[in-house]
C-alpha cells in the first residue's frame, strides 16, 4: 500500500507542474547543458613547437618517406566496387578491409622510394650470407630450445612410426584373416562335395578337377618353348659350374671326360688343312 500510495504522489506533483507551466506560472525548465569544446587550430604555433623540436638530421639518420598509396590493382576495384581511398564516409572508416588495404599499399609505395633513396646513397639493401645478427637470448639458451625441439621432433617421429606399424600391423592380420577364411571356406565345400558324392546325391567329380588345376604345374606356352629352344631355359647362371654332391661322386663322367678329350683333339687335327710355306706359296703364283 505505501509503494501504491508514493506513485500515486509522483504523478500527482507531475500533473501539478505541467498545469502549472500551462498556466505561466513556471517560465521555463532548467537543463545542465555541456559548452561546445572550442577547437584551435594555431598554425604558426605549431610550426613554431615543430622548428624547435625537430633536429637537423641527414635522411639516412630519420629514413622517412613521405608518399601516396599505390594505385589499387583492378580485382581489388572489381571486389569493392569503388575508391578504396576512398575514407571520408563514416561506413568506410569502420570498413577494416579499406583500411588495411591502404596501409598495405602505403608500405608498398614508402619501400620503393626508401630503397631508391638508399641505392642513390650507396648503401646495401640486402644482408650478406655470412650476416649473423645479434640475438637477445644467449647461444646457451638457444642451444637448449634447440636440443628440446629436436627431441620434441624425434617424439614425434616415433609415435608416428609406431601408429604406421599399428596400421601395417591390423592389415597384414586383416589379409591373414582373409586368407584362412577362404582356405577354410575351400576346405569346407570340398568336404561337402565329398559327402554328396559318396551318399549319392551328386555325380560330378569337379572338386576332383578343382584340386588338379591347383597342383597342375605351370606349362609355357608356344612362344616361349620356341625362346627356350633358341636362348635356353634361363634361371640362375651363376655358380652353375660349382661342384656339388652328385658331381663329386659321380666319378666316371670325369673319366669320360678326360679321355674324350685327347681324341677330339687328335680328330681335329685330321681335319684341318695345313698351310703351305712361304716358297711353295710363291711358287704357285709364278706358275699361274
Amino acid at each position: 500500500m505505501e509503494g501504491h500510495s508514493s506513485s500515486e504522489n509522483e504523478y500527482d506533483s507531475d500533473r501539478e507542474l505541467q498545469v502549472a507551466f500551462k498556466k505561466g506560472l513556471i517560465k521555463g525548465m532548467v537543463y545542465e547543458t555541456e559548452e561546445p569544446v572550442k577547437k584551435i587550430y594555431n598554425e604558426v604555433g605549431l610550426k613554431d613547437a615543430l622548428s624547435r623540436i625537430q633536429s637537423q638530421l641527414s635522411w639516412i639518420e630519420r629514413m622517412d618517406v613521405t608518399v601516396d598509396p599505390v594505385p589499387p590493382p583492378k580485382v581489388m576495384l572489381e571486389q569493392i566496387g569503388g575508391n578504396p581511398d576512398d575514407l571520408e564516409a563514416e561506413e568506410d572508416l569502420h570498413n577494416e578491409f579499406k583500411r588495411e588495404s591502404k596501409f598495405y599499399r602505403l608500405a608498398q609505395a614508402a619501400v620503393k622510394e626508401g630503397i631508391a633513396k638508399l641505392c642513390a646513397l650507396n648503401i646495401e639493401t640486402k644482408r650478406p650470407a655470412d650476416y649473423l645478427a645479434e640475438m637477445a637470448k644467449s647461444d646457451d639458451h638457444m642451444k637448449k630450445v634447440r636440443a628440446k625441439l629436436q627431441s620434441l621432433q624425434v617424439a614425434k617421429d616415433r609415435i608416428d612410426k609406431v601408429k604406421k606399424l599399428r596400421e601395417l600391423k591390423k592389415f597384414g592380420k586383416k589379409v591373414q584373416h582373409e586368407v584362412l577364411l577362404r582356405k577354410q571356406k575351400e576346405k569346407r565345400e570340398t568336404l561337402d562335395a565329398v559327402k554328396k558324392f559318396r551318399k549319392g546325391q551328386s555325380t560330378s567329380l569337379d572338386f576332383i578337377e578343382k584340386d588338379d588345376k591347383k597342383n597342375k604345374p605351370h606349362v609355357p606356352n608356344k612362344k616361349r618353348e620356341l625362346k627356350n629352344k633358341k636362348f635356353g631355359f634361363g634361371g640362375q647362371k651363376k655358380r652353375s659350374k660349382y661342384n656339388t654332391k652328385d658331381s663329386t661322386n659321380d666319378v666316371t663322367e670325369s673319366f669320360k671326360r678326360f679321355n674324350n678329350r685327347g681324341k677330339a683333339n687328335k680328330g681335329n687335327k685330321k681335319g684341318v688343312k695345313k698351310r703351305p710355306g712361304k716358297q711353295r706359296r710363291q711358287n704357285a703364283r709364278n706358275r699361274n
